[in-house]
């Protein structure tokens, strides 16, 4: 499996519900480095995975709709709690719609899969992966 991963960042409020979460119940902020990696099982005609700038491009048009807003206000997360898994999920779910879309060119949508991965500091990461 071949695999391209490109890299941006996000700075979102949010808050959480439930005992577990302690005082980050509060709002507070939160800064991620974003690493979305690509995958497929061959190269394309052009002996890629999928294009590194449209790649990029459209990470961080996806990671737009996200920073500098409070995810408590925002309606498509309503009653969810945006934890950093979670939000890995919606990045990840929002590339794919954009590869179905052809925004990354028609190769890519001979990509296998995608995982997006959210470092929340220099020791505490997550990701979420799926197939496309």
């Amino acid at each position: 499996m071949f695999s391209v991963t490109v890299r941006d960042h996000m700075m979102i409020a949010h808050s959480f519900r439930g005992e577990a979460f302690g005082p980050a119940q509060r709002l507070h902020g939160a800064t991620y480095v974003v690493d979305a990696t690509f995958r497929r099982a061959a190269l394309d005609g052009d002996g890629i995975v999928v294009d590194i700038g449209a790649a990029a491009e459209q990470l961080h048009a996806v990671l737009a709709e996200l920073t500098y807003r409070n995810l408590d206000e925002e309606p498509a997360f309503a009653g969810m709690n945006t934890s950093t898994e979670a939000l890995a999920e919606v990045v990840a779910d929002r590339l794919a719609e954009r590869v179905r879309a052809g925004a990354l060119g028609d190769a890519a949508r001979g990509l296998d899969g995608l995982v997006v991965t959210l470092h929340e500091s220099h020791v505490a990461w997550a990701s979420y992966e799926r197939a496309l």
